[in-house]
């Protein structure tokens, strides 16, 4: 059960909201209470989502967003506290994929991914992060992935070697966080039924992935928006530096 709210409304900022994971982990939140920013790197689908959340534009708002750059960070930053006077919660969800196999791999497409998934979440810690520690309390969830845990390809080894990445910057971030009442904690979704996934995977790789998921079917990406939610809350102020699972069972530790 997710915490209630305190009498303040809090802010929270999602990165990659237009489309996939980002949509539903945006309805998620915005449905518990919080005042959604839904940022992304095209604005179009955002604004939509965002007039589809509120109309009026009280408690739903889009800013762009280039995760690889700091200054948009900041600048999504800034004009939040600007409108609202401070932001409590940064969901890090943005992430780029490439299906290719190890040997197709050049330093390129590696450094972009790599740019995006690490550096995109690395940015948005340490700029978000020093305000949350000036303010004395915030939530940063980051999202992680299977393929970060057991070093599965499926999205491609630079995909896999970013999310690892992922899962150590969130334990970096919450011991340097800790001490000022702001937590960092990662989740770690398997395969989601959704069409990109679905789409990436074809039929007789979706197939393989089933036979090691032990529930026998793929996530629903509802599944990771109600556990941001939790963690979002002011409730989860004792969990940080963790990596939730959210994958059917297909990784147990």
């Amino acid at each position: 059960m997710v915490a209630p709210l305190p009498e303040k409304v809090q802010t929270a900022v999602i990165t990659g909201a237009a489309r996939g994971l980002g949509t539903h982990i945006a309805r998620s939140l915005h449905r518990a209470g919080f005042r959604v920013v839904l940022s992304d790197i095209d604005p179009e689908p955002a604004a939509a989502l965002a007039s589809e959340l509120d109309l009026a534009g009280e408690t739903a708002w889009t800013a762009t967003l280039d995760v690889t750059k700091p200054a948009d960070y900041q600048s999504v930053l800034d004009k939040c506290v600007e409108r609202w006077g401070s932001v409590e919660v940064l969901v890090n969800n943005a992430a780029r994929t490439a299906m290719q196999p190890v040997w197709e791999i050049d330093p390129t497409d590696f450094n972009a991914v790599l740019a995006t998934n690490a550096g995109g979440t690395f940015t948005g810690c340490q700029i978000f992060g020093r305000h949350f520690r000036e303010r004395g309390y915030g939530r940063i969830v980051n999202i992680a992935s299977l393929s970060g845990q057991n070093g599965g390809i499926s999205a491609g080894a630079h995909y896999a070697a970013s999310k690892g990445a992922v899962l150590t910057l969130t334990r970096i971030f919450a011991r340097e966080l800790a001490p000022h009442g702001v937590t960092c904690n990662a989740i770690a979704p398997g395969p989601l039924d959704m069409p990109a996934v679905r789409a990436a995977l074809g039929p007789e790789r979706l197939d393989a992935a089933l036979a090691g998921i032990p529930v026998g079917k793929l996530g629903e990406p509802q599944f990771v928006a109600e556990m941001v939610t939790m963690l979002a809350a002011p409730g989860a102020g004792f969990v940080t530096g963790a990596c939730w699972d959210v994958n059917g069972g297909s990784h147990m530790r």
